[in-house]
């Protein structure tokens, strides 16, 4: 197996390793196993940079422009919990009428813990089996813990070919002046994941075209 580790210093020596491996008789006529390990400190900037994108936030309903309607996480880190991904987060949400310029009805704002068994789907990952947890407890928390385990399990979802593409052709199209060659992903499949105690490994099959 390659094994490519998403480190800032390392990275782009490690992807030119795997594309060389690539490149010999071996993988030419077919696509070739990799474990793409994703720590979870970059995994935290890749969920903040696609889904955390309005302020830091994540509305799961409403918008920054709803004053008595909105729900929202933000500040999440990523960790792992006995074999599933834990995300802990802050919520805040509103569900209240606008009544003279005044919100009237239910509201609050708490620390919550999310617990999901990460799930390959089209090229992204996903969470199945979704679980939220909270230290306080109301009626309107026990609410937002149902509505987010059915959202979350239904749309979340993170983003992973664009950052293998940019790891296994950092050459695409016309290569830069100087470059002694170009490469192209030709194709991508992420099959199992599996989480460990400091990042998820991700299994891909991919198939680069050096020209």
């Amino acid at each position: 197996m390659i094994q490519i580790h998403a480190e800032a210093r390392m990275i782009r020596r490690r992807a030119l390793s795997a594309i060389l491996l690539i490149a010999n008789p071996w993988c030419a006529s077919r696509a070739c196993a990799a474990e793409l390990e994703v720590r979870f400190e970059a995994l935290e900037r890749i969920v903040a940079a696609q889904l955390f994108t309005q302020d830091g936030r994540h509305y799961v309903r409403g918008s920054r422009a709803a004053r008595c309607q909105f729900a929202y996480l933000e500040a999440p880190r990523i960790d792992s919990d006995h074999g599933r991904l834990r995300v802990r987060a802050r919520f805040s949400g509103r569900s209240a009428l606008d009544v003279f310029n005044s919100c009237v009805g239910l509201g609050d704002s708490f620390d919550l813990t999310l617990t999901a068994a990460p799930a390959p789907h089209d090229g992204a990952i996903v969470l199945r089996d979704v679980n939220v947890s909270t230290v306080r407890d109301s009626y309107y928390i026990r609410r937002v813990r149902a509505a987010l385990a059915q959202s979350i399990a239904k749309d979340f979802r993170i983003e992973i070919r664009d950052q293998a593409r940019s790891l296994l052709e950092p050459h695409a199209g016309a290569p830069p002046a100087g470059a002694l060659y170009q490469q192209d992903l030709a194709q991508f499949d992420l099959g199992e994941i599996r989480v460990t105690p400091g990042a998820l490994v991700l299994v891909i099959e991919f198939r680069v075209i050096v020209k």
